[in-house]
């Protein structure tokens, strides 16, 4: 699996590129506020990531060629993750996305008009409100702890992470085949039918 992935601006113990590598994916390109890098054999992602932490920036890293911001987007892998800004998959992008996958590491990053051609091309787009909320999850389970004054590990951190968002995957994708919708589509009809049965149930207020 070939992987691009457009970054936030600051290192983290684990970002996307880490774990996607760390299965045995090939990360050929990778993109932040300060250059667009691209090797097709593979970057090596904790020199990259060590390279940034020292230097603040991942521009001038020797392991990669520095390329074109806009050869980002064209060059021929097997998932996209856009993980710092919005509106960044434009439909001109998405006519020559050459990916099977878009992983929305950002919140917003695909405007809808890209959304309803990737879709009319075939590509799959795993939508924001799943593929980036990881860390609002993770947030909940802060205040949870915080409130009851007892503390998870941070195994059982992920656990419970990973119950979640795989829960959710199960249902919008469940959903998107039964009603032959999208993934986005999927997410906004079950947040739709959840809040009238909770009114139903409970009324406006709790």
């Amino acid at each position: 699996v070939e992987v691009n992935v457009f970054r936030r601006r600051h290192a983290c113990d684990k970002d996307a590129a880490q774990l996607f590598a760390s299965e045995g994916a090939k990360v050929i390109s990778v993109q932040d506020h300060s250059a667009t890098l691209y090797d097709a054999s593979g970057i090596d992602i904790d020199a990259l990531i060590a390279w940034q932490t020292e230097n603040g920036k991942i521009k001038g890293f020797p392991g990669a060629a520095d390329v074109s911001p806009d050869a980002f987007w064209l060059y021929d892998y097997d998932i996209v993750i856009p993980a710092a800004l919005e509106g960044q998959i434009t439909a001109q992008r998405a006519e020559g996305l050459s990916c099977r996958l878009v992983l929305e590491g950002a919140n917003g990053p695909t405007v809808p008009q890209a959304d309803d051609i990737l879709r009319e091309r075939g590509i799959i787009v795993l939508p924001d409100v799943i593929c980036n909320a990881g860390g609002v999850t993770v947030s909940y389970f802060e205040w949870v702890q915080d409130f009851s004054s007892f503390y998870w590990s941070e195994d059982e951190i992920y656990q419970k992470l990973d119950k979640i968002i795989l829960n959710a995957f199960d249902d919008v994708w469940n959903k998107s085949q039964q009603l032959k919708i999208s993934l986005r589509t999927a997410a906004y009809a079950i947040a739709c039918e959840r809040i009238l049965t909770a009114r139903k149930e409970r009324g406006i207020y709790p």
